[in-house]
């Protein structure tokens, strides 16, 4: 096993001997849920004031809202009662830094990871790799607030979201941790 293994294995262990959540109710006590990237430096728990149970945190390479985050807000309503949600990019996004044609040419190259400086992303060329890459829509992000807007405006308009669900579009500052505020998308997201 990892060292990795080993310490996740371990911390599990720690939480699970205090543990004292099992009595938590499945849908979330607050009723909202977050569409939010899956970057490391994010908490949403921390910058949305969340404890455990409270909301549900749907979370993807860029907190687009793709196929699979709309099926998960879809589910969060329907079936667990949510009422509100928050769509939240945030600045300095590795998503930005690369378009769809750089990710499937990488992909063609080889499939290890690849690496990045000033001068962009380099494969190490050892492959194989695949073409598969191409046919995925990677939703990357040119600016952050325009890709906010566009993923309310989606949400907003897939025939299996009601109209009287309000979407909130917000851009997380990873320097300060304050949320602020995408006002197009949140006029867009507004309940009816």
């Amino acid at each position: 096993m990892s060292k990795i293994h080993n310490e996740v294995l371990l911390a599990n262990r720690e939480y699970a001997s205090s543990f004292d959540k099992g009595g938590l109710a499945m849908p979330p006590a607050r009723q909202f849920a977050i569409l939010t990237c899956m970057d490391a430096r994010l908490d949403p728990a921390k910058y949305a004031g969340l404890a455990e149970g409270d909301a549900h945190v749907i979370r993807n390479a860029g907190g687009r809202a793709s196929d699979d985050a709309i099926r998960s807000l879809v589910i969060s309503y329907k079936l667990l009662g949510t009422k509100e949600w928050f769509v939240i990019h945030h600045t300095d996004c590795g998503m930005e830094t690369f378009t769809n044609d750089i990710m499937s040419d990488l992909l063609a190259s080889s499939l290890k990871t690849a690496s990045v400086d000033a001068s962009g992303w380099h494969d190490s060329g050892d492959g194989p790799g695949s073409t598969d890459g191409k046919y995925i829509n990677w939703l990357t992000i040119k600016n952050q607030a325009e890709s906010v807007l566009e993923d309310v405006k989606r949400i907003k308009a897939h025939s299996l979201v009601p109209s009287y669900i309000p979407v909130y579009g917000y851009v997380y500052d990873v320097k300060t941790g304050r949320l602020l505020e995408v006002p197009e998308a949140t006029a867009a997201g507004q309940a009816s």
